[in-house]
């Protein structure tokens, strides 16, 4: 089944993000590479596709997992969360209707 990944940044979270970005990118990279990804990204602070110094917000991962268990350890274990980056990380299930 399908499940969202919704994730809230902590305020002035950017120098935390670019110190985690490789990994997080990494292991998200790995579930396209097993095509469980069906979406991925951050939500930037401002209504700009490059915020800058603005930052981001959160971020936004649709992906397959066997169970919401699985689905929540997996967000557990992001990089962003033990950098700190995330003030909280909400896993619901997601049923894909269109395209």
């Amino acid at each position: 089944m399908w499940y969202a990944i919704i994730s809230e940044d902590v305020s002035d979270s950017l120098p935390l993000r670019k110190k985690a970005r490789p990994a997080h990118l990494a292991r998200v990279s790995r579930l396209k590479d097993e095509g469980r990804l069906l979406a991925a990204g951050p939500h930037p602070s401002i209504d700009s596709e490059e915020p800058g110094e603005a930052g981001f917000s959160g971020s936004l991962i649709i992906a397959e997992f066997p169970s919401i268990e699985e689905a929540q350890a997996w967000a557990d274990s992001d990089p962003y969360v033990d950098a700190g980056v995330y003030a909280s990380v909400t896993v619901k299930p997601f049923k894909l209707v269109l395209p």
